[in-house]
């Protein structure tokens, strides 16, 4: 897996680099940064809709389906344990949740539909979410 590099470079403002790739996060203006990227939540669910459309659009074409577009969006928010039947929480308290919408366009089977509609949440990075990980910090001082 390649190394993603970031770096402070002012205020809020982060340059991030993969050696090959430069990008930008920031945070908006309201939260003191001065909004000259998305923020890495954004960033996050960014990764997870690419994710997905890439993940589906491999799937169509080793499967020789139809695809004819797909767009993933994504929203992050945090819920009350006791407001969302879909969370498990037994501390209670606050739970991060993210909502998708898949949108699949092609001339499909049902059977087809239904084997995207589950390849749609099996993407590398909605399992890596889904299923947790473990950080390992390194924090030096110099």
């Amino acid at each position: 897996m390649p190394r993603i590099t970031a770096e402070l470079t002012h205020g809020t403002q982060v340059t991030i680099s993969d050696g090959t790739h430069e990008w930008r996060a920031d945070e908006p203006a309201r939260l003191g940064g001065t909004d000259t990227g998305p923020t890495p939540y954004e960033q996050l669910l960014g990764a997870l809709a690419a994710c997905t459309c890439m993940t589906l659009a491999m799937y169509c074409r080793f499967r020789e389906i139809p695809l004819t577009a797909v767009r993933a969006s994504y929203d992050h928010d945090r819920v009350h344990s006791d407001d969302c039947e879909e969370c498990e929480n037994p501390d209670g308290g606050f739970i991060e949740r993210v909502t998708s919408h898949v949108q699949i366009e092609g001339t499909m089977t049902d059977a087809q539909r239904d084997r995207l509609t589950a390849v749609a949440a099996r993407c590398p990075v909605h399992k890596t979410l889904e299923r947790g990980l473990v950080l390992v910090d390194h924090v030096e001082f110099v």
